[in-house]
């Protein structure tokens, strides 16, 4: 089955690139291992709910050290989570030997030496992705995070981020340290970069969808407060009219002022560039006449 989320489908589409160069299958590996659930001198233990990474492990292992893993699942667990781990020592010793580790002491830092050529750097941070990474699906707000329990780890990914020409940003959540990206164009940029074009895509396509649908509400919404604008007019008018009329002065109107009342109280949906055409006078002058009839109105009830 496989996690069915947007962040399921990147993982999904980065495990269609395929392993062909050592070195870059070592960095990979070393991505994953620096971002798995568990990664000692005595056990390694990677933990995912995607099937295409599942799928991926075995042959990136294969590749990378030339060993499989002593533990692998079969089939799907309770709680929708594969299973992968090494406990055996010489297997062991040959990762850690692979990255200059000492089997004494495993101290968890970013060996540069491994990742000296971009494409190893590419993907070193798929790899990261695969293990530790998630990304929110765009349609919601834009947000890709990596998560690792590793504090020099999390440090040491900027400067290589910055040879990619990325900037992230970090937190820390509980006992995890999550280095971040928030911006739509850097999220695609990272995607494009690492083997997930169409993820990339996607994305942009969802933020030129969302600056549509603003602008139309925001349209929308202009429109509506200029109606609004219009009928308060047109109702003030309106109610100077009928006192005007209630008066006695309305027969002491001029023709032109009387003619522009009627015309007002019978269109009092038009707007003024409606009206004025009705009328057939200009914006302006119907505008004119209109705040005359208003005064008028106004001087007499004051």
């Amino acid at each position: 089955m496989g996690e069915k989320t947007f962040s399921g489908a990147v993982k999904a589409e980065l495990c269609r690139d395929k392993i062909s160069r050592g070195c870059c299958a070592r960095a990979e590996a070393y991505g994953i291992l620096l971002f798995c659930n568990t990664f000692l001198s005595r056990e390694i233990r990677i933990v995912t709910t995607s099937e295409q990474v599942a799928k991926r492990l075995g042959r990136l292992f294969r590749k990378a050290f030339q060993i499989t893993f002593d533990q692998r699942p079969q089939e799907l667990l309770p709680g929708g989570k594969y299973i992968f781990s090494i406990t055996d020592p010489d297997k062991l010793k040959m990762i850690l030997d692979t990255y200059g580790y000492s089997e004494e002491q495993l101290s968890h830092h970013v060996n540069y030496a491994v990742l000296e050529e971009s494409c190893c750097q590419i993907a070193f941070f798929r790899g990261a992705f695969l293990a530790g990474g998630s990304i929110l699906d765009p349609r919601k707000r834009y947000h890709l995070e990596f998560t690792t329990s590793h504090y020099h780890v999390a440090r040491e990914l900027q400067p290589l981020m910055a040879e990619l020409d990325l900037t992230a940003k970090t937190t820390v959540r509980g006992a995890n340290y999550v280095t971040y990206f928030k911006k739509s164009e850097t999220i695609a940029d990272f995607l494009t970069t690492i083997g997930a074009p169409l993820a990339a895509m996607e994305i942009m396509n969802t933020k030129l969808e969302k600056n549509v649908v603003n602008k139309v509400n925001r349209r929308s919404n202009c429109d509506m407060a200029n109606l609004d604008k219009s009928v308060a007019a047109a109702q003030k008018q309106i109610s100077a009219i009928q006192r005007l009329q209630k008066s006695g002065q309305w027969d002491a109107l001029p023709d032109n002022l009387r003619e522009t009342a009627v015309l007002r109280v019978e269109n009092p949906e038009l707007a003024l560039s409606q009206l004025a055409e009705l009328g057939g006078i200009s914006k302006s002058c119907l505008n004119h006449r209109l705040r005359k009839l208003t005064e008028l109105a106004e001087r007499h009830w004051q």
